[in-house]
């Protein structure tokens, strides 16, 4: 299946918390993404969007698209091994319904969840350099900025963690990643936000036992559990 670089995926914000589609802010990630549109030009190749309501409680930070995955397809873990995890996840405790088939137009629906990344655009070897994670933010801060309902963020992975928890104005040093962690933050908008740590469910992650199956719902039944008590 083909997917329009001008497409936008299902669920996605409205237009100035996300990157234009040939958004110049970081030129190495422009230029990989030309490079890629050259190399696949039915793939979406742009800045991904976020996926889900406005005004959901839960958001899930991931890295950047992975080049195969949501640069391909135009959604957020669609369409690689993070997205099988992280989906089958959100479905066993309530946080999406449906049936996601690694494709945008598979029907999946969030519930009272969105997904988005630190980095929009996909990076070479999936690496984005410190300068890129510090340019995107600005499109963090905005999506934080504008979720008025949020309660909670789950953040895969520490470059997430780290670039979550500056975008709440927190400190690094007072806030530490850890696997499992609850970290009680503010959120741009001066509500309190409780921020879950949760190793990136990558396939390397998982090959090499950093992350189980176990520990990954691990931190989503703690999620469920402080949502269901929030609300």
């Amino acid at each position: 299946m083909a997917f329009s670089q001008n497409a936008t995926a299902s669920g996605a914000g409205p237009i100035g918390i996300s990157p234009d589609q040939d958004c110049p802010l970081c030129p190495r990630l422009a230029d990989f993404r030309h490079e890629a549109r050259a190399a696949e030009p039915g793939w979406f190749n742009a800045p991904v969007p976020t996926f889900g309501a406005d005004d959901a409680r839960l958001l899930i930070v991931g890295l950047a698209p992975g080049l195969r995955g949501a640069n391909r397809t135009g959604r957020p873990f669609t369409g690689d091994y993070a997205g099988d995890l992280l989906y089958a996840t959100l479905i066993e405790y309530g946080f999406a319904r449906g049936t996601y088939d690694k494709r945008p137009d598979d029907g999946l629906v969030l519930v009272d969840c969105a997904v988005t990344n630190a980095v929009r655009c996909v990076p070479p070897q999936n690496k984005p350099l410190p300068a890129e994670i510090r340019t995107c933010r600005t499109f963090l801060d905005a999506t934080l900025a504008m979720r008025t309902q949020l309660d909670a963020i789950v953040v895969l992975g520490r470059i997430a963690h780290e670039a979550t928890v500056r975008a709440c104005g927190g400190k690094l040093a007072m806030h530490p990643f850890v696997h499992g962690q609850r970290h009680d933050m503010t959120a741009p908008t001066g509500r309190p936000v409780a921020l879950f740590d949760s190793y990136h469910c990558s396939r390397y992650n998982t090959n090499t036992g950093v992350l189980t199956t176990a520990m990954f719902r691990g931190v989503f039944e703690t999620v469920r559990r402080y949502l269901d008590g929030a609300a």
